[in-house]
């Protein structure tokens, strides 16, 4: 069985969403991180980053059960594991893990900060949020190119890269961002927005 701890973020999000798709049965185990209740010790004990989400599967590699943190080396242990949502091809493959990257590393950590300047911040700070302001729109730009002859992030085919980017893309009002911009990336978040596990994935918890 695996156990899923998450809370309503992109990052959580990506993990339900590919939960969702491939139709396996999972526990969700809401962890409230406005309470603090990542710092619990049980939490700690799986994700010693104290961040959300981290998965438990009792039926893990050698039959053992296995714990992970960070959502990226979730979504390639559930792709490889299930052989779904990830190129067999491996330079198709390459292309879908740096897509992965590139979220993990820029277009989630970037966003973030704007959500955190824009929308959180007790204080306004001027200088942070044109700075993140201005990445979030490059790094949008960088998405709708990408885009522009493609249905999804590295091909016609879905893969682990659209589950990680589209919870992201979906907060796009508090980015500041101005859809109308970026009419490839527009079309594919329609296009993931029709996908049912997708809307499924997106409710979780």
């Amino acid at each position: 069985m695996i156990d899923l701890y998450t809370w309503g973020t992109p990052n959580g999000r990506k993990v339900s969403i590919m939960l969702e798709a491939l139709r396996l049965p999972y526990r969700v185990h809401p962890v409230d991180i406005l309470a603090n209740e990542q710092f619990d010790a049980k939490f700690s004990s799986i994700s010693p980053n104290n961040k959300i989400p981290a998965l438990t599967d009792s039926e893990g590699p050698n039959e053992e059960t296995v714990s992970l943190f960070e959502s990226g080396a979730i979504l390639v242990y559930l792709a490889e594991r299930y052989g779904e949502f990830i190129p067999s091809d491996p330079l198709k493959r390459l292309d879908c893990l740096q897509w992965l990257m590139w979220q993990m590393g820029g277009f989630g950590p970037f966003l973030g900060q704007a959500h955190h300047f824009n929308k959180f911040s007790n204080e306004k700070v001027p200088y942070a949020q044109k700075r993140y302001n201005d990445e979030s729109k490059r790094l949008w730009g960088v998405l709708d190119s990408q885009l522009a002859d493609k249905q999804f992030i590295v091909g016609e085919e879905l893969s682990i890269a659209d589950f990680a980017i589209y919870p992201w893309a979906m907060r796009y009002e508090w980015q500041l961002i101005e859809l109308e911009q970026f009419p490839h990336a527009h079309a594919w978040i329609k296009r993931m927005g029709h996908i049912e596990f997708v809307q499924r994935g997106m409710q979780i918890p």
